[in-house]
């Protein structure tokens, strides 16, 4: 396996250079703001970060950064700001942390998403990562655009109670306590990001609370995949893209 892939019309590998860097913060800030800028901060620096392009062109399509933790270290990260993680700090293995993924807008292709989780997934298996984590947003702050996908979460995909995040920001949706309603799955699933539902389907689990970002615009809940939970066929389809 390799740390940089090419399938189909895009390639995916890590940044080797600042300008490399530079791209991606560029590229987050009109993905996130939708109007030119450089979205960056203090985690950028400690962060390795893939890039996923497109191979015609070299435009840059898709980003996001990683941050390799040591048992323990989970209270380093970007996510701690926001979710209260000590009883993670008892996971033993190695944990990475994958933040600020997006895709330039107005792009669909499934494929971006697959290429780069081809190379997460070599990165996951030559480093003996142990569990993946990371807030994952939804577009907005008002949780009543969300109702379906936060009550499918709530009966399908909390977190285990040995991990299960605990309150820390200011402003969050309870949406585990005050939500009552059953899921319309076909609601849910259309409402339900990108990114979070590769999370599912690989057996992830979220906090029982969603936290309000008004300086991102989101709604996000950190978001949790034991890799030895995947399930064994899943782990098959992404080691042969990541091959």
């Amino acid at each position: 396996m390799r740390l940089a892939l090419t399938k189909g019309g895009y390639a995916a590998r890590f940044a080797a250079t600042v300008a490399d860097i530079a791209a991606a913060q560029a590229l987050r800030h009109l993905a996130f703001f939708g109007r030119e800028g450089v979205d960056a901060d203090g985690y950028d620096a400690a962060c390795r970060h893939l890039l996923v392009e497109e191979v015609a062109t070299r435009r840059l399509v898709a980003c996001c950064r990683v941050l390799p933790l040591e048992a323990g270290q989970i209270g380093r990260s970007y996510s701690a700001q926001y979710y209260e993680l000590s009883a993670l700090e008892a996971f033993e293995g190695a944990m990475l942390e994958v933040g600020r993924f997006c895709v330039a807008p107005g792009l669909h292709d499934p494929d971006i998403l697959r290429i780069a989780w081809g190379v997460l997934t070599a990165y996951v298996d030559e480093n003996e990562v142990g569990m993946l984590f990371g807030c994952s947003s939804f577009a907005g702050t008002d949780a009543a655009d969300y109702l379906d996908a936060f009550a499918m979460l709530k009966e399908r995909h909390l977190a285990p109670g040995r991990w299960l995040p605990r309150v820390k920001a200011p402003q969050v949706f309870r949406f585990a306590k005050r939500l009552r309603r059953k899921p319309d799955v076909k609601q849910a699933m259309r409402r339900m990001p990108p990114l979070l539902k590769t999370y599912l389907m690989m057996g992830g689990w979220v906090s029982d609370h969603a936290v309000v970002d008004a300086q991102m615009g989101t709604l996000h809940v950190f978001t949790g995949l034991e890799i030895a939970a995947i399930p064994p066929a899943r782990k098959r389809l992404l080691r042969a893209v990541a091959a």
